[in-house]
């Protein structure tokens, strides 16, 4: 008989449930959660040739029902050097925005009733003001994201029919989201025009025929074509498409209410002046350079929208009351360009200084180090970060990163102690992210205004069950 045979039974599934700390954790998150980790520790237990340990064996199961019932989505602190980072949840939301959630969240709320005359309203109504007052757009709806803010665009207004894009604009994102790809789930035949790296008014002229819906320009806020190039300016394409009585849509993606070089950023064209160029329709991300909640925002010509909001595809696509009353908040943040830079997280923190982000990186420098150990080397280093992953990912920011190195080994070595150690700082209680580059682990500290908070957790560090 092999020595796991001879080894003395457990006892029953009905006994440990009967322990004090079962009992307790049966209390708090249910007998079910309970009884699913005691069994999968027991046929844990049976793979391992040790003897059955009550003392221990509890505390594992104990692990296994917090790890369980501990919520899958959650704070982190983002440490990448790309602020705008879309697995990372993109933009943090103002505090104004958050308590706004909360409010209409806890109770019963008026989504979709007019306070004032007393009967049903639009949930379109609460931002919709807001929207115009900031764009200059005679009316505007929101969906849930800027992708469906394109679907809902395209299939509204060009359904079987075609819409003409510059091949340079044909936009792949994050996802596998592709333009012509969405253009033919909305209904619509693509028709490119031009080169990828050079496109003329004629070429949209030439293409121009009965078949036509639509006119559209995609913003490449993801990448750059360099060299030997042209593309269409809005007002052209605008002038081409009303000589027509076509509509002319124009996708931001980032959508940037403010110029960003007066805050020293890198230029990217904002809604307002795109439509006062005479694009008739523009969708734009709430969650990007806006600075609010995942949202899509179409603005533009009143008689375009209310076609947009009678397509049936609004309902499937429409944002929830906690969305609506998030962006809300942060719209209204930007009716004081005096205090929006400072209350709106993404914008703070993609002006913050790189005096003040060196500073911060000095501050955790040495205790972080400590709680590494010897074998890691610790120093400050300036880096650059991203604006964002799928948005403006070219344009990069002065920023400052406390570098870890591994002190020896050969590259394998190094390779496997870096891992470890992203790994350690993923499981603290508040999940530290940073990036390998180089050989060594970066903690750019852009996005990391609370040190202390930082520093208060690295005593105690997460343990896997």
């Amino acid at each position: 008989m092999s020595a796991q045979g001879t080894r003395p039974r457990p006892p029953s599934v009905d006994l440990i449930l009967a322990w004090p700390l079962m009992a307790r954790l049966c209390a708090i998150h249910g007998r079910p959660v309970v009884l699913e980790a005691i069994r999968d520790r027991l046929d844990h237990w049976r793979q391992q040739p040790e003897p059955f340990d009550d003392a221990h064996f509890a505390v594992a199961v104990e692990r296994s029902v917090l790890s369980t019932v501990a919520p899958s989505l959650r704070r982190v602190f983002n440490l990448t050097g790309t602020v705008l980072h879309t697995n990372l949840g993109r933009a943090p939301l103002p505090q104004e925005a958050i308590e706004a959630m909360v409010a209409v969240a806890s109770g019963a709320s008026s989504l979709e009733f007019d306070l004032e005359k007393g009967k049903r309203g639009d949930r379109d109504d609460h931002v919709e003001a807001w929207i115009c007052r900031l764009t200059g757009a005679e009316a505007a709806t929101v969906v849930n994201n800027n992708a469906a803010a394109v679907l809902l665009v395209l299939n509204s207004l060009a359904r079987r029919k075609e819409v003409i894009v510059s091949r340079g604009e044909l936009i792949e994102i994050g996802g596998a989201f592709r333009l012509p790809d969405i253009m033919a789930r909305a209904g619509c035949k693509l028709h490119e025009v031009g080169t990828t790296n050079r496109t003329h008014p004629h070429d949209f002229e030439n293409a121009v025929s009965a078949r036509t819906g639509l006119l559209m320009k995609a913003h490449t806020s993801n990448y750059r074509i360099e060299g030997f190039t042209a593309e269409v300016a809005e007002a052209d394409l605008a002038a081409i498409a009303h000589a027509h009585q076509i509509p002319l849509a124009v996708d931001l993606g980032s959508g940037s209410l403010l110029d960003m070089t007066a805050l020293g950023l890198p230029a990217e064209p904002t809604v307002r002046e795109t439509l006062e160029k005479g694009t008739d329709v523009v969708t734009f991300s709430g969650d990007k350079l806006l600075g609010g909640p995942q949202a899509g925002i179409i603005a533009g010509r009143a008689d375009l929208i209310s076609k947009i909001r009678k397509n049936p595809l609004k309902r499937a696509l429409r944002c929830d009351k906690q969305t609506l009353a998030a962006l809300e908040a942060v719209l209204r943040l930007y009716g004081n360009p005096d205090i929006v830079v400072e209350r709106v997280p993404a914008l703070r923190l993609l002006t913050r200084p790189e005096a003040v982000i060196r500073q911060t990186a000095e501050t955790i420098a040495g205790p972080l180090a400590a709680w590494a150990g010897e074998e890691w080397q610790a120093d400050v280093a300036p880096v650059k970060s991203q604006i964002g992953s799928g948005s403006l990912p070219l344009d990069l920011l002065s920023s400052a990163a406390l570098r870890l190195t591994p002190a020896g080994g050969n590259r394998r070595q190094r390779s496997r102690q870096l891992k470890a150690l992203s790994e350690r700082l993923r499981r603290l209680p508040l999940p530290v992210i940073g990036r390998i580059s180089e050989d060594a682990l970066l903690l750019d500290c852009r996005c990391l205004e609370d040190s202390g908070a930082f520093l208060a957790q690295l005593e105690v560090e997460g343990s896997e069950p």
